[in-house]
Formats: C-alpha cells, structure tokens, sequence
C-alpha cells in the first residue's frame, strides 16, 4: 500500500486545487493501481511540526514519506509519479 498525503490547511484555495488534481490523477487509475493507493490529508494548523516544517510551502503533496511537490501539482508528473509507486514488483515500462 502507498500513501498520498497532503499536507494543508483548511480555507487554502492552492490545498482545494490540489485535492482535485490528486483526485483526478487517482479516478484515472486502474483500479488494481487504485487499490494500492491510500489518500489522507493532514493540516498544518492542527499539527505544529507540520505547521513549522510546511507553513510556507502548502500546499505539500508526499507520496509515502518523500516529498513530491509543493505549492503547485502538476498532474502529468503525479500521475508518473504514482504510476511508478504502484507497478508491481519487477514490472518493467
């Protein structure tokens, strides 16, 4: 299982345009991908290390524990991104 996080606040207009890229880029998934895919969201005005650490750069996008981008997302390297972070042990391009 791979997870997605977000890391934002709530009333962030970047955060909302991010979500509907990440939502978008997994409905296009297939969905043996799709089921190897955890979504969660964290905010940084609940969780002071995440407000210190991201309070500049949300909205932050990690995929398991690393970073994938902040600020902006930009589908078509998400959707790599992801694609690679779900193919299956030993599955070549």
């Amino acid at each position: 299982m791979r997870t997605i996080t977000l890391i934002g606040k709530e009333g962030c207009h970047l955060c909302d345009v991010a979500r509907g890229v990440i939502e978008h880029v997994l409905a296009e998934l297939p969905d043996e991908a799709a089921d190897r895919i955890q979504l969660e969201e964290k905010s940084i005005l609940e969780d002071a290390a995440l407000h210190q650490q991201w309070a500049e750069k949300i909205p932050v996008v990690m995929i398991d524990d690393d970073l994938h981008a902040y600020w902006r997302v930009n589908p078509e390297r998400l959707r790599a991104a992801v694609e690679d972070a779900t193919r299956p042990e030993g599955a070549t391009l």
